[in-house]
């Protein structure tokens, strides 16, 4: 019995070490403001657990509010390999929320 649990807590910890560590998560949004209409396109790092559409305006929409911005939509949602490409597009607003 203590042979099989050992052996069974084992490969749990081998299979945890063996899956990546946290992955980073970031969404590339488009927001607005009113009175005057401005506009802005950002990109976002989001936690782990925001990494679909829905979670991601879930959680970057109040982070947007706090300095009035209203979230229009999440144009997508991508890893660490997509900032580079992203960078000069998003201007001030790179990893600004």
């Amino acid at each position: 019995m203590t042979r099989s649990a050992l052996a069974c807590l084992a490969v749990t910890l081998a299979l945890c070490a063996a899956s990546p560590a946290a992955a980073d998560c970031y969404a590339d949004y488009k927001a607005k403001r009113d009175a005057p209409l401005r506009l802005h396109y950002g990109v976002a790092q989001l936690p782990d657990n925001a990494c679909d559409r829905q979670a991601a305006a879930r959680a970057l929409a109040p982070r947007l509010a706090r300095d009035g911005w209203t979230l229009l939509n999440i144009v997508s949602i991508f890893g660490p390999e997509g900032l580079d490409q992203r960078k000069d597009s998003a201007g001030s607003y790179f990893l600004r929320y």
